[in-house]
């Protein structure tokens, strides 16, 4: 499937890796950086690049392991900062020279926070955004349900999953082909591209890197449940309590504008996430659960709130605004609000470039 009129593709090599990226407006104008999430591309952004404001430059990367970016391994040790490091490079690399809006969508919730934390940034947007303290494995206030971080990182990946992905199935056949768990898992059930547009979308998805250095990582067997523990390579392992957390974006000075969007109906960012250890074991899916004082269900959602409303308190503006029956991708399955709201946002937080 072609690109929308006015997008165009690009591979550039950067400081660190040989990057795809899709892109539009003017070379000067207002740089806007969209980082996806796992299992996608910068291609599940491109619905966007048409209905952008004409002074925008919009550029949505594929990430390290995904897409047709280089195939380069993930250190999960550094949680996303390798995704962050790729993001600065590119923007090295494209000339950018004023500071970028940057719009993280669930795993690139946490790179563009890592990527503010080094750099100065215009504004930061989450989607449906990985919590503060990981994916999977932590109580509320983030401290871990084990001393090994058991139960979140590339042991808990669905390997049958992985192996459809790894073979580009591209069927109906399976709940777990990648098109299905597409639409049940990415936006609202009621919500379909045309089949065209899905099919691109599919094949997106098969690009992934799978394995030890893609999607889900490695793990190392733990004494607790649920018998395993974080690696260090990988997806999966980079978004674990283990290294990821951007909790401390509270202490960010200064403060850039902040809008979350979440979706009401998204089972990936839940209080009690269908994909999270802690929610399956409660429901029977993973043998064994030691219950809820030892290994509650995350409270993913809450975790953001409060993060977010103490970035708040501390002198940060921070917009939120919730997407009633969207599911994991708002900005898809609700794209006309989201994209209006968004560009308001931006224009909002928008400061005159350097003369």
């Amino acid at each position: 499937m072609d690109l929308p009129t006015g997008v165009s593709g690009h591979t550039v090599q950067t400081s660190r890796l040989r990057m795809r990226y899709i892109e539009s407006g003017p070379s000067d104008g207002v740089p806007i950086v969209l980082i996806h999430g796992n299992l996608s591309t910068g291609r599940f952004y491109e619905h966007l690049m048409p209905v952008a404001p004409q002074t925008h430059r919009l550029i949505a990367p594929d990430m390290r392991g995904f897409g047709d970016t280089e195939q380069v391994p993930i250190d999960a040790t550094r949680g996303l900062r390798d995704w962050a490091d790729d993001t600065y490079s590119l923007v090295q690399a494209l000339g950018v020279t004023r500071p970028v809006h940057l719009v993280g969508w669930s795993t690139g919730g946490a790179a563009i926070v890592d990527y503010a934390r080094e750099h100065p940034v215009a504004s930061l947007t989450f989607i449906d955004p990985v919590s503060p303290y990981g994916f999977g494995g932590v109580r509320l206030d983030g401290t871990p349900c084990f001393a090994d971080y058991a139960g979140s990182g590339g042991g808990t990946g669905n390997l049958d999953f992985m192996k459809l992905i790894a073979d580009h199935d591209t069927s109906a056949d399976s709940p777990l082909s990648p098109r299905n768990v597409m639409n049940t898992s990415y936006w609202a059930p009621s919500f379909r591209f045309p089949k065209e547009h899905e099919d691109m979308l599919v094949d997106e998805i098969n690009k992934s890197v799978t394995g030890d250095d893609g999607y889900p990582g490695d793990s190392v067997p733990s004494d607790n449940w649920p018998g395993m523990a974080p690696g260090t390579r990988g997806i999966l392992n980079a978004l674990s309590p283990k290294y990821c957390n951007w909790a401390d974006i509270v202490d960010f000075e200064p403060k850039p504008p902040v809008l979350w969007t979440h979706g009401t109906a998204d089972i990936v960012v839940a209080d009690g996430s269908a994909w999270e250890m802690g929610t399956l074991g409660k429901m029977g899916f993973v043998p064994s659960w030691p219950g809820e004082e030892a290994f509650p269900p995350q409270p993913m959602v809450t975790q953001i709130r409060n993060v977010l409303s103490g970035y708040g308190r501390r002198g940060g503006r921070v917009r939120t605004e919730m997407f009633d029956g969207s599911g994991h991708g708002p900005v898809v399955d609700a794209a006309d609000r989201w994209s209006k709201l968004f560009f308001e946002f931006v224009a909002s937080a928008e400061v005159p470039a350097p003369v």
